[in-house]
């Protein structure tokens, strides 16, 4: 069997657990399928899209920072995903040499909260950031069942893109100043955190000085390295429960994974929940598992 090729795009890019998620769930599917990491920074994904497009081995590239929105602008379609919030992390060609851009943190986010049990039906969603994971964000959790949300950034002119993917979700979207964010987050039912490492120190530290700063509520904070962030300590201190960026990385790879062994986001794949076991226990979440299986 000839081996075929995938990987993940971006810089940062030593720290990916993608490749060691990726190889996992190959090997319980019998795919020979070579999954590499590969530095790339803003404005050199193009020779990277030519391979794709033109070396028929290639079955598909994850992409991450900072490459979402140039991944969105080269790419020849946009799944519904994709299109809705506005960035891509993930590229498959297909046999007329077109690329398929798809956004599967979408998914990763919905399954995420979830198997976590949150699920925002009615309640008080927050997002903090406005960036490409923040979009993903809004577009889960209107999934999920939110019918509006507060986004919290820096400053209003960050919202931008956030914005954008609101009016095209037709979600009610509130810009909220981040200056009082620790006092208002303190009691929502959930929020997630989209800000890069240590994007929420501070936020952190104003939290634990919060009044009756006690909270029962859900915190999904995407970044995962270092662990646990400033954030999650801060917001597990004062009672509410915490959910791991690790989770959304290692569900949003099933729509990856469909895509690059040939199937639709739609269609499940052999001995699914062999995948999802491997995966979480790649990503040492063995126990994400099972929550992840109860909840679908």
């Amino acid at each position: 069997m000839s081996t075929a090729h995938a990987g993940v795009a971006g810089h940062p890019i030593g720290h990916s657990l993608s490749p060691r998620l990726h190889e996992a769930a190959y090997r319980v599917l019998g795919e020979a399928i070579d999954y590499r990491a590969y530095d790339l920074e803003e404005g050199e994904l193009t020779g990277q899209i030519a391979l794709l497009r033109q070396d028929p081995a290639w079955q598909g590239m994850s992409v991450t920072m900072p490459l979402k929105s140039e991944a969105a602008e080269l790419a020849d379609e946009l799944s519904d995903q994709a299109a809705a919030v506005g960035t891509v992390n993930t590229l498959r060609p297909r046999s007329d040499g077109s690329l398929l851009g798809h956004n599967s943190d979408v998914a990763g986010i919905a399954a995420s909260l979830r198997a976590a049990g949150a699920v925002p039906e009615g309640a008080r969603a927050s997002v903090l950031g406005g960036g490409g994971t923040a979009t993903a964000a809004l577009a889960a959790l209107q999934q999920l069942g939110a019918e509006e949300i507060e986004l919290w950034v820096r400053s209003p002119q960050r919202a931008g893109r956030a914005v954008e993917a609101a009016e095209r979700l037709g979600l009610p979207l509130r810009i909220r100043d981040w200056d009082a964010a620790a006092e208002h987050l303190a009691g929502s039912d959930l929020v997630v955190s989209t800000l890069p490492p240590h994007g929420a120190d501070d936020l952190a530290a104003q939290l634990a000085s919060v009044p009756g700063r006690s909270t029962g509520g859900t915190l999904l904070d995407a970044a995962y390295d270092p662990w646990p962030s400033a954030l999650a300590r801060a917001w597990q201190r004062a009672g509410g429960t915490v959910v791991p960026g690790l989770d959304m990385l290692v569900l949003q790879a099933l729509d990856q994974i469909r895509l690059f062994t040939g199937r639709s986001i739609d269609q499940t794949l052999p001995q699914e929940h062999a995948v999802i076991r491997a995966l979480c226990t790649a990503a040492g979440r063995p126990e994400l598992a099972e929550a992840v299986l109860r909840s679908s």
